[in-house]
């Protein structure tokens, strides 16, 4: 039969048309020969000069995946079941101390290696314990994204059965210079709105057209699995991962996460909408991990404990039942879910088990895969195996509920409970203990049929991408996809679009160009950050005053000012102090959201959940402690401001990371904007009229803290909302133009009482 493919060499690899077949792509060394069969090549990753089924392009990808689990060795198998640590490419100190790489067993800075070359470390993982999930975390540019790229998928090529590597990325699109879980990312990538920031346009199309770009970023970059969206409902208005939630509105979160599920795995025009421009989206986190109690969040051991004080469990549930896994477009379902860390304390009334998500039988296995159906990848959140740390603060393993067990034997329960995949772990050697374990309880067969089992789902997500047939990248083609203008000014769009004004009193807004602006400095005391870190106390210069000097003269003092604008941030507090604990207490504290001290006299007498090996009672409550925001100086910089303008206007932008108590601020300031960590420039755009804001509170502002220890950690809006001094209500859905209140479709569409 007459040959039908013809072979081109790219920058590092070749190319192979099959014409109105599929385009292989093979590293220009590969070890992998070529099989003409019926005229159309295909890669012969076996070396048998025969088609085995999981090589041939034109079966389906259930065959394929099936075909390939079957061949797997459980070394193999236990590989695929890794997904990496955070990767920093290039591994460049200071942050590789934290992410480590080392390059011929020196420092990036001293081996002279390319910012694209593999780390000693990744090259280990690849070959020796044979991960094929990477999560990359900093990328240096585009280009070195894509020449890491080829060089990685080129020695999983000549490895074994040739299965490329699956790499993923959490959330790197949001405008803010830095993301908390992504550190800085260099690679020029458009900016948007994050999770509550898209909820504030109100609008799943532009979260479907985010999925779409985003996708097409994705894969310019390598990137072919998403660890998005966070479709928890976000009821706990205390929580540290509030502002990566679609907010608490059930039908509206339900909605944006089948826009954004569909806008990343769809190919147009492909018959199942999988194909080369999908990437996997793994929503995250089942059951929900929105109601932790008191807001503490379940990285740390002292956050472990998810409530339902209002019973409200199945409403949790229904973003992901009524959206993630039913998606309208032809993918059908998110590929891959992620439980979070927290104990559903009391959830499970089967086994009366309080342990970790994905270590419980009832959420997992009889809930997840048998009652709902879920037949795609569960994987676990990062580090669930590894041991905790030496304290209750301390940022390390979140073994929560089975502290007692080896690693082993954690590896083993989450199995049973239906888990294919262990976040964070690149060591197989647990897994393939874990397997023998398997096999001594259940017998060889049935333990090798489970292994298989989650081999097929996490191959089926590599081969709908694409993967096998090419996973190599065009340099020039990503150089003209990432950040192109169009995905640019599209993503500055949708942060515009979440800017929500609340006040305007005396038509303060828009700001004239020109005019004399003040914008005081703003100072933080030392707090705990995200990895239980002390921090400095630091005085900033406001990020957006850069972009207020291109719209007006800015001056030194009130003084001299015709208006001010003062950029703050909402109250920053954790909910554990570790010198409480030194004074004799359990070392639990209040979360505030007001910045001035507060005394949480109306918190509960006693914690609906506790215990831990590192504690010696069961009972969280810190009724009666104190605790002070550490940015309780943005509230003085807006009083103070107000003083010396002497009646002179006051315009406070508020960086919106949780609700907080506007009593404090509010009456001090003539105009109100809130943001949810979009660029200077977009608010420079509201300030002065250039774009007319149109954003809606996707949250409730609560009246106080009383308010707040008062809600039910499950339930959706059930807070009292404050009323500022125009007689405007701060609840969901509420927001201003320069008109007015905002009436429209949207506000209608999605209403609280129809949550």
């Amino acid at each position: 039969m007459d040959k039908k493919w013809k072979q081109t060499e790219a920058d590092g690899y070749i190319l192979i048309d099959n014409g109105d077949g599929k385009t292989l792509g093979l590293a220009k060394d590969s070890p992998v020969p070529i099989l003409t069969v019926d005229g159309y090549a295909f890669k012969d990753f076996l070396r048998t000069g025969e088609l085995a089924p999981y090589e041939d392009w034109r079966l389906s990808w259930e065959e394929r995946a099936e075909d390939l689990a079957g061949r797997l060795s459980m070394e193999d198998i236990a590989g695929l079941m890794l997904y990496s640590a955070h990767q920093l490419i290039p591994a460049r100190r200071p942050m590789a101390a934290a992410f480590s790489g080392t390059y011929g067993g020196k420092p990036f800075e001293e081996s002279g290696a390319e910012p694209w070359e593999l780390t000693d470390q990744q090259r280990e993982f690849i070959v020796k314990d044979k991960v094929r999930h990477v999560l990359i975390m900093k990328l240096e540019s585009t280009e070195t994204a894509v020449r890491w790229n080829n060089k990685l998928q080129a020695l999983a090529e000549g490895e074994g059965f040739g299965i490329p590597a699956n790499n993923s990325s959490d959330p790197r699109h949001g405008a803010g210079a830095t993301a908390e879980y992504m550190g800085i990312t260099g690679e020029p990538i458009s900016k948007w709105a994050n999770g509550i920031g898209l909820s504030a346009s109100f609008d799943p199309d532009t979260v479907r057209e985010f999925g779409e770009i985003g996708a097409a970023e994705y894969r310019a970059l390598g990137i072919t699995t998403a660890l998005s969206p966070q479709i928890d409902l976000a009821t706990e208005p205390r929580w540290m991962r509030f502002a990566d939630t679609f907010g608490e509105h059930t039908r509206m979160t339900t909605d944006m996460a089948k826009a954004y599920c569909d806008g990343f795995q769809t190919t147009p025009g492909s018959p199942d909408g999988w194909g080369s421009r999908s990437v996997n989206t793994m929503v995250k986190h089942f059951p929900g991990g929105g109601m932790g109690e008191g807001g503490r969040d379940a990285h740390y051991a002292y956050g472990k404990y998810a409530v339902y004080p209002g019973g409200n469990f199945a409403e949790h549930l229904k973003p992901f039942t009524e959206g993630a896994f039913r998606l309208t477009g032809k993918t059908g379902k998110a590929s891959a879910v992620m439980p979070y860390y927290t104990i559903s304390q009391g959830v499970d009334q089967e086994n009366g088990e309080n342990v970790g998500n994905s270590y419980n039988q009832f959420l997992i296995g009889d809930l997840l895969r048998q009652k709902l159906g879920y037949d795609g990848v569960v994987c676990t959140d990062w580090g669930i195996t590894h041991d905790q740390g030496r304290t209750e603060e301390e940022f390390a393993g979140k073994c929560w509920g089975v502290e007692h067990l080896s690693e082993a034997e954690r590896h083993l329960k989450a199995l049973e409970a239906g888990v294919d995949q262990f976040g964070g772990n690149n060591d197989a050697a647990p897994v393939l203990e874990a397997y023998r374990m398997l096999c001594e309880k259940y017998g060889e067969e049935a333990a090798q049929a489970r292994f298989r089992r989650s081999a097929k789902r996490l191959l089926l997500n590599i081969f709908r991408t694409g993967l096998f047939e090419n996973p190599y990248l065009d340099l020039n083609t990503s150089l003209a996809t990432v950040g192109c203008p169009e995905f640019a000014e599209k993503g500055y769009r949708s942060q515009l679009r979440s800017v929500t004004m609340l006040k305007n009193a005396n038509h303060t807004l828009p700001l004239q160009k020109g005019i004399r602006v003040y914008v005081p400095d703003r100072f933080i005391k030392s707090h705990l950050d995200f990895f239980s870190h002390p921090t400095r106390p630091v005085t900033l210069v406001p990020a957006g005053k850069t972009a207020l000097k291109e719209c007006f003269t800015l001056v030194d003092t009130p003084e001299e000012a015709d208006a001010a604008v003062c950029f703050v941030e909402s109250p920053i507090s954790v909910g554990y102090d570790p010198e409480d604990r030194k004074r004799g207490g359990n070392g639990y504290v209040p979360i505030t959201l007001q910045y001035r001290p507060y005394q949480a006299v109306s918190a509960r007498e006693h914690s609906i959940a506790g215990g831990d090996p590192l504690e010696e009672s069961r009972d969280r409550s810190y009724r009666g402690k104190w605790n002070t925001a550490a940015n309780e100086a943005d509230l003085d910089i807006v009083l103070d401001t107000k003083k010396r303008m002497g009646g002179k206007p006051v315009v406070t932008v508020v960086t919106l990371k949780n609700p907080m108590v506007m009593a404090e601020l509010e009456p001090y300031t003539d105009a109100l904007l809130v943001e949810y960590g979009v660029s200077g420039q977009a608010v420079a755009d509201v300030l002065t009229g250039a774009f007319v804001p149109q954003g809606l509170l996707p949250v409730q502002l609560p009246e106080s803290m009383d308010t707040v220890e008062r809600q039910q950690e499950d339930v959706a809006f059930d807070m009292e909302c404050y009323k500022d001094s125009q007689g405007h209500i701060y609840d969901f859905g509420f927001g201003m133009n320069y008109e007015g209140v905002i009436q429209d479709e949207r506000t209608r569409r999605y209403r609280k009482e129809e949550a």
